[in-house]
């Protein structure tokens, strides 16, 4: 996951394909690499760090809820 400061009120665009070279966030990389999937926008109401899902199989996007230590991503092929 990736420690983020978000603000309040502020416009985010979570990159929920992994292709982005901004992590986590959204750089429209998607739209050649993975054209069937749209980034997650999301628009924090205080602000706060947050843990931002790095492996894309989180249930909460666009927050890390921990699936990254399964073992259905830990022995994921690369």
């Amino acid at each position: 996951p990736f420690p983020v400061e978000l603000k309040a009120g502020k416009k985010y665009a979570w990159c929920a394909c992994g292709h982005s070279r901004s992590q986590p966030f959204c750089d429209g990389t998607h739209r050649k690499a993975a054209p069937g999937i749209s980034p997650l926008r999301f628009t924090p109401q205080e602000e706060k760090v947050a843990w931002l899902c790095g492996c894309k199989r989180t249930r909460t996007p666009p927050y890390c809820d921990g699936t990254h230590k399964e073992e259905a991503v830990q022995g994921a092929r690369l």
